[in-house]
Parts: structure tokens; C-alpha cells; sequence
């Protein structure tokens, strides 16, 4: 499995509506290229999540990976992700302040609804043929 070195890698829910529109929210702001996608389901998602220590059948969230830097989760991986979108979306960086329980708070309670109000897929997201060189396989 070879990883783009200079892209941050978003791993995500790949059958929750919320988490696909997130995605495709970030894919639309993310007008300097910085990141690439892989579902939690997937067979790379899961290596990335082993690799970090962590168990895929636990996991339930937002997962961000700068490769050579740091792996962040939850809330910290959102604000992180906002700091490079585009438009006025790169401030949410500034509730990093805000302490990690509470927000991680915030975030689980949103995360344990996530189906019942947004519902979920039979299967992962399929990407169209220009939105494809922007998911890892």
C-alpha cells in the first residue's frame, strides 16, 4: 500500500449519510488539493486504523492522518480538517481551544444518532470517475 506522502488522508464512515456528506462538503472547500479519502470499511481503511494502535471494529469516527506527523480523531480531527478548507471555514480551527472532552462530548452524542437521524447506506459511497483519484484503493 503506497500513500500519497504530501496529502492528508480523511478515513470516514463509508455508510453514513452524515459522514458521506461530509465528505463531499470537504472535497467541495478543499480547493488546494490537500486531502484524500478512504472509507473505515474499506481493506486500506482498516490497515491505516491498525497501524495507528487503534481497532477498526471500535472505531466510529472521523479519523484524520498527516502521514510523518500525527493522526488526530473526533472533534480534533474536524477542527483540524476545517484548517484547510477554503472560505471562511478555516476559523472552526480556532475551537481547538475549547477542551478536547468537551467537544469530543459533543461529537459522541452526534456520532450515536448519526443513522437515526441521517440514516445510512447498504454500502459504501461510490465515487464518480472525477471524484476517483481523490479516494485511496
Amino acid at each position: 500500500m503506497k500513500l500519497p506522502k504530501d496529502k492528508k488522508i480523511v478515513l470516514f464512515d463509508g455508510v453514513c449519510n452524515l459522514c458521506n456528506s461530509a465528505v463531499t462538503f470537504i472535497i467541495e472547500h478543499d480547493k488546494k488539493d490537500v486531502f484524500r479519502f478512504a472509507s473505515l470499511q474499506s481493506e486500506i481503511g482498516r490497515k491505516l486504523v491498525e497501524e495507528r494502535g487503534m481497532d477498526p471494529e471500535e472505531l466510529d469516527s472521523i479519523v484524520l492522518i498527516d502521514p510523518g506527523v500525527a493522526y488526530y480523531r473526533k472533534s480534533t480531527a474536524a477542527l483540524e480538517i476545517s484548517r484547510e478548507l477554503s472560505g471562511g471555514y478555516s476559523l472552526l480551527k480556532n475551537f481547538l481551544f475549547i477542551p478536547e472532552s468537551l467537544r469530543d462530548g459533543i461529537y459522541n452524542f452526534i456520532a450515536n444518532k448519526r443513522y437515526k437521524w441521517y440514516g445510512k447506506k447498504e454500502s459504501c459511497m461510490i465515487s464518480t470517475p472525477e471524484l476517483k483519484s481523490k479516494f485511496l484503493d
